[in-house]
């Protein structure tokens, strides 16, 4: 994987601007903070991002790949401001499920989410080197 940094730029704080690989395309749909039964454990936010992440794992695992290989992480919150207080316990979340990668991401508020009870849902891209 090679991190696309244009000359002169800051480096992101917790992301990657970009990034260029090669190899077999993953796909994740957007994870929420359910378990593998649709059942919520919680309402706190972090705790719905960890499931989330974990949920995301898990699917990866499935098509062969891990953290590591993801290239492209979008996030929708129902709530910037909840999603800004967690940071934190959000950022504590991302390092110990996934790790600490370079990763293009993108965080969208919107007004809803599909499940009411979601404050949460990341979807992923991820690719596995041929």
């Amino acid at each position: 994987m090679q991190v696309l940094l244009p000359e002169g730029w800051p480096r992101p704080k917790g992301y990657a601007n970009g990034v260029a690989v090669t190899g077999r395309q993953i796909y994740v749909a957007g994870m929420i903070g359910w378990d593998a039964h649709a059942q919520f454990h919680t309402d706190d936010f972090a705790g719905q991002v960890r499931q989330a992440l974990e949920n995301i794992v898990a699917v990866l695992k499935e098509g062969g790949a891990t953290p590591e290989h993801i290239v492209r992480m979008t996030w929708y919150v129902v709530n910037k401001k909840e999603y800004l207080a967690a940071g934190k316990d959000v950022g504590q979340a991302f390092r110990e499920v996934i790790g600490n990668y370079n990763i293009p991401m993108t965080a969208v508020e919107v007004t809803a989410l599909m499940e009411d009870r979601a404050k949460v849902e990341i979807e992923v891209t991820a690719v596995v080197p041929a």
